[in-house]
């Protein structure tokens, strides 16, 4: 008696090549960061060839060595890390103030729906209004110190990250809720062991999402009676048409806020492992 083997499956070759496009399906982590270095990569080139080939003035974009010529200047004269601490320092605080306030304003407006009632309505009045406009209030208020830009930084974020905080804790299912008083837990344990706890994986997100917003706000921070940081070098190097300036300094803003996004994605997979699996 003769054993016959199973016929072995042809190769899904076609499956194999529709994969990179198939709706949410992990692929291949060298795939997933090639794709991101080789945009960048294609980015550069594309800059590098409107400038060598004169295409473009450099007046109006300066060539990529340039630009990477000005860092270094500016790193060798101790400008660029003057510039980095300020304006560090002033997004983290005013970004902390809001995060403090917008923490606890935004779960009571999820569980309650008369804090929702009382505060939605003004909330959602003021955080339409530009940051931008309230530049000219908060120095007649608090003068042209660190104080007012943590103000305007406050002001860029806080609303919208109130609303958002909001909606996470309104994520939480209702049956959750029911379950917990039928086990006999207070209001207060209901909140504190099991709202808390299932929308933090939420709420981390949001902090991701609004100090990335806060250094959208940096430039209208330092716009005015600001001698250091990024964004009064930004707005300096405007009024003498120094473009490699402009583009190195929304280049470090870029990539400061990208840092902190990293930062805030390794932090949720080490704290919240276990919410990565419904995503």
């Amino acid at each position: 008696m003769t054993s016959r083997s199973s016929p072995v499956a042809p190769p899904q070759r076609r499956q194999t090549k529709t994969r990179l496009l198939d709706l949410r399906t992990e692929i291949p982590r060298r795939w997933y960061v090639g794709a991101g270095v080789a945009f960048v990569a294609i980015f550069l080139f594309a800059w590098a060839a409107a400038t060598w080939l004169q295409w473009v003035s450099p007046i109006f974009l300066p060539a990529p060595n340039a630009v990477w010529t000005e860092l270094q200047d500016q790193a060798t004269s101790g400008v660029l890390w003057q510039d980095l601490w300020a304006s560090t320092y002033r997004i983290m605080v005013g970004w902390v103030i809001s995060t403090v306030l917008a923490v606890p304003i935004g779960v009571l407006m999820g569980n309650f729906r008369f804090f929702e009632g009382l505060l939605e309505p003004f909330i959602d009045l003021v955080r339409y209004m530009p940051a931008v406009a309230f530049v000219p209030l908060t120095i007649l208020w608090l003068g042209v110190g660190d104080t007012q830009k943590f103000a305007i930084l406050f002001i860029g974020v806080f609303f919208q990250q109130v609303l958002l905080i909001m909606d996470n804790v309104k994520t939480v299912p209702r049956d959750m809720i029911q379950v917990s008083y039928t086990f006999g837990l207070s209001r207060g344990e209901i909140l504190r062991s099991v709202i808390l706890p299932a929308a933090m994986p939420g709420i981390w997100d949001t902090f991701r999402i609004t100090v990335g917003w806060a250094w959208t706000y940096l430039v209208v921070a330092e716009l005015v009676a600001a001698n250091v940081g990024l964004g009064y070098r930004i707005m300096r190097a405007q009024r003498f048409l120094e473009t490699d300036q402009i583009i190195l300094g929304i280049l470090i803003i870029g990539l400061l806020g990208l840092l902190t996004d990293y930062l805030f994605k390794w932090s949720y997979r080490r704290l919240f492992p276990w919410a990565l699996q419904s995503r």
